[in-house]
C-alpha cells in the first residue's frame, strides 16, 4: 500500500557540465514545504467529512473509505469485504442497476473501488456541476442498499469475484501470497488470510450472510468521506448534510486486536510454478504504519532493493550478475507490514548458493546499516515521488487518498506530515536499529522453481446458505440494524447535473532549438514539476525484420552508463535530484522521458542530454542487459497475456509486417542472443538522433526558460550517419478465421484474445468509431462486458478496442474467462458482436449515455500534466491541430445513432475474426471444437533464457 504523493519544493546548486552533480537542499527543508490544506466536520450520525479545496480544475474527487477490510472477516467468511465491494457497484434502492451507468453519464473519471486488509473504498472524480449526483449515489448505497440486494446479483458477483481470483492466481507467482500468509501469520489472526478469500467461503455466501455483513460495517459512523478539488467548506456541509444526514448510525466498529506475530522459527519452503526463472523471497512481518519503526524500515527496504543503485542491484545484478532483477519493499498496513525481498535468479546460477549469498548480504546490511548518503537518497526519492500525484485530487494516490488514509488509520488526516518529518529526521543509526529489532526475527524463506503447479482450489456449485450465527456480525443480544426510509431527501429521481463547460485544453506553444528540434509546450502551474518527453519517429516498427528486439536492448542500455558516468553514478544522481529518466516505446514512436522537480531542471536536463547523446554501450553492460532481456522474453512465454500478444499480431498482419510483432518489442531469444554492440550503436545513430526527435514539455516554468535549458544541453546535438527508415511494403494477409489454441496446462482460466485488421488508419478521424465501440466493448457498460461478466459471471472483465496505429488499426477483444466456460464465452461474444453489427445496433439511450460521458469527462481526463503531455503527443502523431481537444466536445455532440452504427459496421467484419485462446488444451479444446471454426493447437515454446554470465 502506497501513501499519497504530495508537492515539495527543492532548492539546488546546479551546473551544466556533463560530469558534475548537483547538490540538493536539506531534506528537512523539503518536508516542511509539503502541505495539503483541509477542513473537517462530523455529522451527528458519525460520518467524518474532510474537505480540501483546490480550484485548479473544475472537478471534485469523491472518496468514501469504510473501516472494513478482510481483517474483520471471521473464519469461514473470507472474501466478504471484497465481495461487498463488488455488490455495492450493482445499484441501490433508488439508483438500481450498475453504478457505472449514472457515473458514466455525469463524466466521472478515476471510478473504482478497492478492498484490502484494512479498508474498502469507493472513489470517483466528477465535474463540479455533477457533484450533487455523485453524493446522491454514494449516500444511497451507504443508507439505502439492502433492498437492492438480490439472490441473482449475489450469485453473479460471486462468479465475478471467483474469476478475479482465478485471473490473479493464473499468473506466474500468483500463488505466492497464500504461502507467505500461511507461513508468517497464524490462521486465526485478522491478517491471516488473503483479501480475495477462498473459493469455498465464496461459494457458501448467502443473501442473509451479506446483508448482515452490511448492517454491521457500512454505517456512516464507520466511514470517512473526503471531497477534494473544486469545492468549498460551506457547499460541502450543505450537500453532505442533505444526502448523508438522515442515514442512521450503525454498530460501532471496535478496535481489532492484531499484534505483530512472531514466527516460532524460520520457514524454508519451495514451490513450483510455470515461471521463467527461479525467484527467491525473504519476507518478515513487521509493525504497521503508525509504529515509529515504520519509516526507518521503509528506508531500509529502499536502500536494500528499492533504489536503482540499491545494495542488491549493485551486488547481484550489476556486480556478479547472478540475478536479473531484485527488489525490496515495505508493504505497509495499519497494524502490521511485510518487509519483502525478491531476487530473480539468473539462468545458470545455483539457486541454493544464491539464497545463501542473499542471506549473507542482508545479514551484513543489518549489522552495518546504511550510509548517510543512502538514507538521504532513499528519503529524497520518497518525497520526490510524492510530487507527481499532487496534480490528482483523487484516483489511487491523490490528495483525497492521503487525507482519508490518515483519518482512517491514524485518526489524523495530516498524518503525512508526521511521516515526512520522520523521513527528514531519519539517521543511519535509526534505520540500523529498526532492522536489528525486526529483521533478526524468523522469516519466511521461499523459492519458486520452474515446474508444474500443484492442485488448484476450484469453486464448487453453490449448495445453499451457510450455517452460522449472526452473532459473527453483531454484539451479543444486539438486534440487526434497519434503516428508516429517508424523509429529508427526494430519492425518487437523481439530482440534475448543472451545465458542464467544455474542455479548454491548455494553450500549446511551439519553438525550436538551435539544431531544429521542435518543442511542443504547455504550461501547468499547480505543482513545481517539469515533464519532458523526447519522442523519436521510431517505435517497434523500426526494428529490423531480422533483428527483432534490437531497439528494446538499445533503449535499456541508454541509462546504464555514458562516456562520463557509470550506471551507478547515473542512478545515484537521479535519486539525489528527485528526477526520473526512462525510455519507452510504442508501435510507432520511441521516447525518452524526464520527470524533474522544476528547481532541479538544469541538472536534470544535463543528465538527460548525457544519456541521449553519449551512451557507452559498455560490453559488460551489454551482456548484463542482454541476459535480462532474454529472461523477459521467457517471462512473456509464461504469462497468458504475453503468449496472446506474441501469437495474434503475426497472424493478423503477417510476420514480415512491422506491425506483426509482439507489442513488448523484446524479440526472440535466437536473435537477441546474437546482437552485437555494433548493432546497438548503429540503431542509436539511425533512430535516437535530433532529426528524428520532437520534444514535448509540460512545466510550471515558462517556455523561454525551458527552451534555454534544453538548448544549452541539446542545441548543438547532431546526428551521425544516415537516419533510419521504416518500410511497410509487406502486404497484410487475407483473414483466415480460425481458433489458435495455445496450450498452457493447468490454467484455471483461459484468455480469449481475438480480432481483425480494420480498413482504418491511425490518422483517420475515429471519433465515430470510438464512440460506437464504447457501446460494444470500450467500457464497463459495454455489451461484451455486461453479458460475459455482469450477466453470466464468467469473467472479471471483457473489453474490445481499436488499437490505433499509424498505418493500420486492428480491433482486439480480450476476455479472461473461467476454463470450463471458454467455449460458451467465445460463442457468446461472437453472437454479441454479430448482433450489434446487424440487428441490434446502438440504442438512443446508449448514444446519450456515451456522448454525455465522453463530453463531461474531458476536464477530468486532462487534470494532470502527464495527461496533457499525452494529448499533445497524440495530436502530433495523428496529424491533428494543437487545439483539437477544444473541438472534441462539439464533434461528439454532433454524432447520431445512424452515423455511429455506420462507422463501426464499416470498420468491423465479425466473419474475419481470428481468435487466440491461451488455456489448458485438454479441458478447452473439446469446447472449442463445437464452435464450427478450425482449431489449431500450439504448444508454448520451451526456449532457454540462458546467456553469458
Amino acid at each position: 500500500m502506497r501513501r499519497s504523493w504530495l508537492a515539495v519544493s527543492l532548492l539546488v546548486i546546479s551546473t551544466v557540465a556533463f560530469g558534475q552533480t548537483a547538490q540538493p537542499a536539506p531534506l528537512s527543508e523539503l518536508s516542511r514545504a509539503v502541505t495539503i490544506p483541509y477542513q473537517q466536520f462530523t455529522l451527528p450520525n458519525g460520518l467524518r467529512v474532510i474537505v480540501s479545496t483546490d480550484h485548479k480544475a473544475p472537478v471534485v474527487a469523491v472518496s468514501v473509505w469504510y473501516n472494513v477490510g478482510s481483517k474483520m472477516e471471521p473464519a469461514g467468511k473470507t472474501g466478504y469485504a471484497h465481495l461487498f465491494e463488488h455488490l455495492m457497484f450493482n445499484g441501490s434502492e433508488n439508483a438500481p442497476g450498475d453504478f457505472f451507468k449514472p457515473l458514466q453519464q455525469i463524466g466521472a473519471t478515476d471510478v473504482n473501488g478497492t478492498t484490502w486488509f484494512d479498508r474498502t473504498n469507493y472513489f470517483e472524480t466528477v465535474p463540479t456541476p455533477a457533484l450533487e449526483r455523485a453524493l446522491f449515489l454514494e449516500s444511497d448505497r451507504m443508507g439505502h442498499f439492502l433492498g437492492a440486494l438480490t439472490e441473482k446479483n449475489l450469485k453473479n458477483q460471486i462468479g465475478v469475484v471467483q474469476n478475479e481470483k482465478r485471473q490473479g492466481d493464473n499468473q506466474p507467482f500468483g500463488l505466492v501470497e497464500y504461502a507467505q500468509l500461511k507461513a508468517l501469520i497464524p490462521p486465526t489472526h485478522p491478517y491471516g488470510h488473503s483479501t480475495i478469500g477462498s473459493m469455498a467461503d465464496l461459494d457458501a455466501a448467502s443473501v442473509d450472510d451479506v446483508k448482515n455483513w452490511f448492517r454491521q460495517h457500512y454505517g456512516p459512523n464507520n466511514a470517512v468521506l473526503v471531497l477534494a478539488g473544486d469545492i468549498d467548506l460551506p457547499t460541502a456541509k450543505r450537500l453532505v448534510e442533505k444526502y448523508f444526514g438522515d442515514i442512521p448510525r450503525g454498530p460501532q466498529q471496535g478496535p481489532i486486536v492484531a499484534p505483530v506475530p512472531t514466527p516460532a522459527h524460520r520457514v524454508d519452503e519451495v514451490m513450483h510454478d510455470r515461471v521463467a526463472t527461479p525467484r527467491i523471497y525473504r519476507t518478515w512481518v513487521v509493525p504497521g504504519l503508525n509504529d515509529p519503526d515504520a519509516v526507518p524500515l521503509d528506508i531500509a527496504a529502499t536502500v536494500l532493493g528499492g533504489l536503482s543503485s540499491s545494495r542488491l542491484d549493485n551486488a547481484l545484478v550489476r556486480g556478479d550478475r547472478s540475478a536479473v532483477r531484485v527488489s525490496a519493499d515495505l508493504q505497509q498496513f495499519a497494524q502490521l507490514s511485510f518487509f519483502e525481498v525478491q531476487v530473480d535468479v539468473a539462468p545458470g546460477t545455483d539457486v541454493a548458493e544464491e539464497g545463501r549469498k542473499l542471506d549473507r548480504l542482508i545479514a551484513d546490511y543489518i549489522a552495518q546499516g546504511p550510509t548517510a548518503d543512502e538514507v538521504l537518497r532513499a528519503a529524497t526519492r520518497d518525497v520526490a515521488a510524492r510530487t507527481s500525484a499532487l496534480e490528482s485530487v483523487g484516483g489511487f494516490g491523490g490528495k483525497a487518498v492521503t487525507l482519508a488514509e490518515g483519518a482512517l488509520y491514524s485518526n489524523d488526516p495530516g498524518f503525512y506530515k508526521k511521516q515526512l518529518a520522520a523521513y527528514a529526521a531519519a539517521t543511519p543509526e535509526q534505520v540500523r536499529a529498526a532492522m536489528q529489532k525486526w529483521l533478526t526475527r524468523p522469516m519466511h524463506a521461499l523459492v519458486v522453481e520452474p515446474g508444474p503447479r500443484g492442485a488448484y482450489e476450484e469453486s464448487k456449485s453453490v449448495t445453499g446458505p451457510a450455517t452460522f450465527s449472526p452473532s459473527f456480525f453483531h454484539k451479543p443480544g444486539e438486534a440487526p440494524v434497519t434503516f428508516a426510509p429517508s424523509a429529508a431527501v427526494d430519492r425518487s429521481q437523481l439530482p440534475p447535473v448543472g451545465p458542464i463547460p467544455d474542455l479548454k485544453f491548455p494553450t500549446v506553444q511551439r519553438a525550436k532549438l538551435s539544431n531544429g528540434i521542435e518543442l511542443v509546450y504547455a504550461q501547468r502551474t499547480a505543482t513545481p514539476i517539469t515533464r519532458i518527453v523526447v519522442s523519436f519517429d521510431a517505435g517497434n516498427a523500426a526494428d529490423p525484420a531480422d533483428k527483432l528486439g534490437l531497439q528494446s536492448l538499445t533503449l535499456s542500455l541508454l541509462d546504464e552508463g555514458t562516456t562520463t558516468r557509470s550506471s551507478i553514478q547515473i542512478a545515484e544522481e537521479q535519486e539525489r535530484l528527485g528526477a526520473n529518466i526512462g525510455a519507452g516505446t510504442s508501435t510507432d514512436r520511441t521516447s525518452v522521458s524526464l520527470f524533474a522537480l522544476s528547481p532541479n531542471l538544469k541538472p536534470s536536463v544535463v543528465l538527460l542530454a548525457d544519456i541521449l547523446r553519449n551512451p557507452a554501450f559498455a560490453p559488460a553492460e551489454v551482456e548484463r542487459l542482454r541476459n535480462q532481456q532474454l529472461v523477459s522474453i521467457q517471462n512473456e512465454l509464461t504469462q497468458p497475456g504475453g503468449l496472446a500478444a506474441r501469437t495474434l499480431p503475426p497472424i493478423l498482419f503477417g510476420p514480415e509486417h512491422p506491425y506483426g510483432r509482439a507489442s513488448s518489442g523484446t524479440g526472440t531469444p535466437e536473435v537477441v542472443s546474437k546482437l552485437s554492440r555494433a548493432d546497438l550503436v548503429a540503431f542509436q545513430h539511425a533512430w535516437i538522433r535530433p532529426d528524428k526527435a520532437t520534444i514535448f514539455i509540460v512545466s510550471d516554468r515558462p517556455l523561454a526558460e525551458v527552451q534555454s535549458v534544453l538548448d544549452t544541453a541539446l542545441g548543438d546535438w547532431k546526428g551521425e550517419g544516415a537516419p533510419g527508415t521504416k518500410t511497410f511494403t509487406a502486404a497484410v494477409p487475407q483473414a483466415q478465421p480460425r481458433i489458435v489454441l495455445v496450450d498452457r496446462p493447468d490454467s484455471p482460466q483461459s484468455l480469449i484474445y481475438g480480432g481483425e485488421v480494420t480498413p482504418l488508419k491511425g490518422t483517420d478521424e475515429m471519433l465515430p468509431d470510438i464512440a460506437a465501440n464504447d457501446v460494444l466493448g470500450g467500457n464497463f457498460l459495454s455489451r461484451l462486458n455486461m453479458d460475459i461478466r455482469e450477466t453470466k459471471g464468467w469473467s472479471y472483465g471483457v473489453n474490445g478496442n481499436f488499437r490505433r496505429l499509424l498505418k493500420g488499426v486492428p480491433y482486439i477483444v480480450s476476455a479472461p474467462v473461467q476454463a470450463d466456460r471458454t467455449g460458451d464465452s467465445l460463442a457468446a461474444m461472437q453472437a454479441d458482436i454479430r448482433t450489434f453489427l446487424t440487428t441490434e445496433g446502438i440504442t438512443p439511450e446508449e448514444r446519450e449515455r456515451t456522448i454525455d460521458g465522453f463530453v463531461r469527462e474531458l476536464p477530468g481526463s486532462f487534470e494532470t500534466g502527464s495527461d496533457v503531455l499525452g494529448g499533445m503527443q497524440n495530436n502530433v502523431l495523428y496529424g491533428r491541430p494543437d487545439d483539437y481537444y477544444d473541438t472534441v466536445a462539439s464533434r461528439y455532440r454532433a454524432l447520431t445513432v445512424p452515423e455511429m452504427d455506420k462507422a463501426i459496421r464499416s470498420a468491423l467484419d465479425p466473419s474475419k475474426f481470428v481468435w487466440v485462446v491461451v488455456g489448458d488444451a485438454k479441458q478447452v479444446k473439446p469446447q472449442l471444437d463445437r464452435l464450427g471454426l478450425p482449431v489449431e493447437v500450439r504448444t508454448v515454446p520451451q526456449q532457454s533464457a540462458q546467456g553469458e554470465k
